[in-house]
């Protein structure tokens, strides 16, 4: 059969040879060759529990190539102890293992990561891993541009035994497959409890372990950790407890890899996402921590029209934890889903989350796995997730298996009824009698009130509004961000001290007006006096406005020009020149801004800025509205931030007049007892500031009720 490859980077398309396989070295794979034995392990404590039981049996060389590590994991199958003798923790235990093996030696190559995850990993995680026999190598790879990552997560022990999957060695990991509700082991290194994770690692020996092994030198050296050779060192590492599920079948090493002086950028990842979803005839079942990609539903898409047999079922989280992930990967699926209405196929889709429950209370599974199986004949097992960056911007491993008899096939069913299984709580048998109509099947077991269930994951709880634009090309880009050139590029020398001199400039400036002796022009009643010499002519309220246009320049206290001007003119006159004032020092300022930045602005973020223009209408009137009400930052400074920014001018307007609408009427009503007050300090006086803060407060909820029903009307 012809295989069509969809290239999203240049969109090209290519035809690979006519072939029976869609496992095509340099092309969809790497490497291909068959697999010895096979197991598919189930969740962490099992993934553990095998691979302390496998490191127990290394001799020479082992390689640990992950996301994230931490010495604290607790290297422990099912029932959460070790009965070897050895540390339950894996910092400890790898130590205790080079100590008691004399020629073996342990590399972990781990992403150095960004600071965006410093809170959640371990801090000098390379010392409490190296041991006192320096046969535990550490190294942090930071190679990678910024904004990409080291994602495969893949061990190889003696060059004869490998790991391949979605987990890492690192903590809130753990967890069995009851996946119960509340578990004494499930907690961190700090006590704290976590949900249920569940996640998938699949373990291969022979040929596919050797080329693992080949794998992991190459990445050690691309990530700078010095030249290693491989320990030829081919010996049963198999553990007994494991019982083989598969033997001889032909497997396919899948990666992205950047590109580097070691080579081009590779997308054998995204490749083979296409050419396999284009044999489906039946059944398409994906676990996948993010999906994200449109590309990858626009092609599910197209073979459920071309084959009105397929169906597709999808196990997601229910929703992401972090702000970050919330706001990109989360609201990212809530576009995934687009395709198949277009299509209309929507119908034989099913994006579902499981959930465990113990009586009344539930919780939902954290999944954290990456992999797909399709029909019977072809199973997907590793790091890359279903977003744009696995597919171009991060490195990734997969494992992908295609049956070419009976027992592959049903290797490959199995693996899937089992997972189905565990999910819902019931037989694999149950699962396999009703898989012709399995969508339906699965919508009846969510009303038997089971203790696990597969629900629906509500969409509407990925909308997150305009400020995602902004964020999801920066956390799931489909290339390296490349931004350090990009920084090189725009921010050049001249334009950094430009920038630098204007920030130094406004920085000073606010500084000398409140401690220099520029402080002493900055009373309120001096301020009134000056502006009260007009206060009887008509130069009065346009003095007042041009006091607040050079305030505004020279970061002069709004406030006190305010409360000057209305002592000054009174409450009326004052009132119309402190607003106008207000506005049009606003808007002088918001247009020098725009001179200094929105073509930068504009420049960086592209078209994806004209989408947030279009989206931001209203949420751009509460933003400033509430940033006036309670000043963060100073008045001027604000002004040039918002005309820098691709807010509108109207929308910056109304949000400024409605946020500094309640201080200006409360100093405008009370503004002669202001300026008496900073004359002459008496108890009189400071009853009268607190009955203006009286007055203030309520102004500024009936103008924060206002402006949201004005934000919401314009929506």
């Amino acid at each position: 059969m012809n295989v069509r490859i969809e290239k999203v980077q240049s969109a090209e398309t290519i035809l690979l040879p006519r072939s029976s396989s869609v496992l095509v070295p340099g092309a969809t794979i790497w490497r291909k060759c068959d697999a010895g034995r096979v197991a598919v392990l189930n969740d962490a404590a099992e993934y553990f529990g095998v691979l302390r039981e496998a490191l127990l049996l290394a001799e020479r060389q082992v390689f640990i190539i992950g996301w994230d590590i931490h010495s604290e994991t607790p290297l422990v199958g099912p029932s959460g102890v070790a009965d070897d003798g050895l540390p339950d923790t894996l910092g400890p235990f790898l130590k205790a293992l080079v100590e008691q093996k004399d020629n073996l030696d342990i590399n972990i190559l781990v992403w150095d990561f960004a600071a965006l995850y410093a809170r959640e990993r371990e801090r000098h995680s390379a010392r409490k891993l190296a041991s006192p026999t320096n046969r535990v190598h550490i190294c942090l790879d930071s190679s990678l541009p910024l904004g990409s990552a080291q994602h495969q997560k893949f061990v190889v022990i003696d060059n004869s035994l490998a790991f391949v999957g979605g987990l890492d060695l690192t903590i809130r990991r753990w967890d069995t497959s009851e996946h119960a509700l509340h578990h004494s082991f499930r907690k961190d290194p700090a006590g704290v409890a976590y949900p249920p994770f569940h996640d998938v690692q699949c373990m291969v020996d022979g040929a596919a372990a050797r080329a693992l092994g080949e794998l992991a030198i190459r990445r050690w050296n691309a990530a700078g950790c010095g030249t290693m050779p491989i320990a030829i060192y081919h010996a049963e590492r198999w553990p007994d407890s494991v019982a083989s599920q598969a033997e001889n079948i032909p497997l396919g090493i899948a990666r992205t890899e950047l590109g580097t002086r070691f080579g081009p950028p590779v997308h054998e990842v995204e490749r083979l996402f296409y050419a396999s979803i284009a044999t489906a005839k039946k059944l398409i079942y994906i676990e996948n921590q993010f999906t994200s990609s449109a590309e990858i539903a626009e092609a599910l898409a197209r073979r459920m029209r071309e084959v009105p047999e397929l169906r597709v079922l999808i196990v997601t989280p229910k929703r992401h934890a972090s702000w970050l992930e919330s706001r990109t990967m989360q609201s990212g699926r809530g576009d995934f889903v687009g395709p198949f209405h277009r299509a209309e196929v929507a119908s034989r889709i099913r994006m579902l989350y499981p959930l465990t429950r113990d009586g009344d209370d539930a919780v939902p599974v954290m999944v954290h796995s990456k992999l797909m199986t399709i029909d019977d004949e072809f199973l997907r097992i590793g790091s890359s997730n279903i977003n744009n960056r696995s597919m171009g911007a991060d490195t990734e491993c997969d494992l992908c298996f295609e049956a070419t008899d009976d027992g592959h096939r049903r290797f490959i069913r199995n693996v899937r009824h089992r997972l189905l299984a565990h999910h819902c709580g019931l037989s694999e048998s149950a699962i396999a009698a009703n898989e012709e109509c399995l969508l339906e099947f699965l919508d009846a077991h969510v009303a038997s009130r089971a203790e696990k269930v597969l629900l629906p994951v509500d969409l509407e709880d990925a909308r997150f509004g305009p400020f995602t634009e902004i964020l999801q090309p920066i956390a799931d880009p489909k290339e390296p961000l490349d931004l350090q050139r990009a920084a090189d590029r725009t921010w050049t020398a001249r334009t950094m001290a430009v920038v630098l001199g204007i920030i130094a400039s406004l920085v000073l400036l606010t500084l000398a007006w409140r401690y220099s002796f520029l402080s002493s022009y900055t009373d309120v009643g001096y301020v009134a006096g000056l502006i009260g010499k007009y206060a009887q002519s008509r130069l009065g309220p346009p003095a007042a406005v041009l006091a607040f246009l050079v305030g505004g320049l020279v970061i002069f206290p709004v406030v006190v020009l305010i409360a000057a001007t209305a002592a000054a003119l009174g409450p009326v006159k004052g009132f119309v020149a402190a607003a106008v004032g207000v506005l049009s020092s606003a808007t002088l300022l918001f247009f020098i801004g725009r001179v200094l930045g929105q073509e930068r602005l504009q420049s960086m973020l592209g078209r994806r800025a004209l989408r947030v223009q279009e989206r931001i209408i209203g949420k751009g009137v509460l933003a400033i509205a509430m940033i006036r009400m309670v000043p963060v930052a100073p008045f001027s400074v604000v002004n040039v931030l918002a005309g820098a920014s691709r807010l509108r001018l109207t929308d910056f307007l109304i949000g400024t007049a409605f946020g500094m609408a309640p201080g200006i009427i409360a100093m405008a009503a009370l503004g002669a007892q202001i300026a008496d007050f900073a004359r002459h300090a008496s108890w009189w006086g400071a009853l009268q500031l607190g009955l203006i803060i009286a007055i203030w407060l309520p102004l500024c909820l009936a103008a924060q009720f206002v402006v949201t029903w004005f934000a919401g009307r314009r929506r």
